[in-house]
């Protein structure tokens, strides 16, 4: 499914640079739903994220010719959305006063020693119904909202957006074992705070 998605985004690329009729429409409609929940997992707020989106799509437009690997349009568009997405951010009335480190979403030891610990329930386990769940839909957007920048976007580019580790390397300008450890670190997270939700609503 990934390698068709994958397949279509590069015709349509190709269908850009060429200046195919109505392929910016449908580039659009590919694209702007999720340029919006990105940017809305990022900047962490409604009326950014819309803009953000809309920012995006208007520099797509404006700097397509700067493309030269059709290939690469779906890194190549969420970079654009990473910067806009920062930049809106730091300009921001919504932007928090500080962010949470990742060691302060993570549990701690009922002894009361500082050392942490994980106990992750086993996702493969869960019966899809539960998954497809809203409300563990809602624990999951919330879980991944509270990471701090680096690890939410990491995670966001890799497990959500399904670029490789080379391709989300090289829009957040690090090296693929920086976003190894930073994808790693989020979703222990992420699985932590869902960990929580089942322990709690399991049956």
């Amino acid at each position: 499914m990934a390698a068709r998605s994958r397949e279509a985004e590069t015709e349509l690329a190709r269908e850009l640079i060429h200046g195919t009729p109505g392929a910016f429409e449908r580039f659009v409609e590919a694209f702007r739903t999720r340029l919006f929940q990105y940017s809305l997992m990022v900047c962490g707020q409604r009326e950014d994220a819309e803009e953000v989106a809309q920012e995006t799509l208007l520099k797509v437009f404006e700097n397509f010719d700067q493309l030269r690997e059709p290939e690469r349009i779906r890194p190549w568009i969420f970079r654009i959305a990473r910067n806009a997405c920062l930049m809106k951010r730091r300009k921001s009335a919504f932007a928090p006063a500080r962010e949470l480190s990742l060691e302060e979403l993570m549990p701690v030891r009922d002894d009361g020693s500082a050392e942490r610990r994980f106990e992750i329930a086993d996702w493969s386990a869960l019966p899809e119904q539960k998954v497809l769940q809203s409300e563990l839909r809602q624990v999951l957007e919330e879980a991944i909202g509270e990471l701090p920048d680096i690890y939410k976007t990491v995670l966001l580019l890799r497990d959500v957006e399904e670029l490789s580790t080379q391709e989300t390397a090289e829009i957040l300008d690090v090296s693929e074992d920086v976003v190894k450890t930073r994808l790693h670190r989020a979703r222990l997270a992420v699985r932590r705070k869902l960990d929580e939700y089942l322990r709690t609503h399991g049956n």
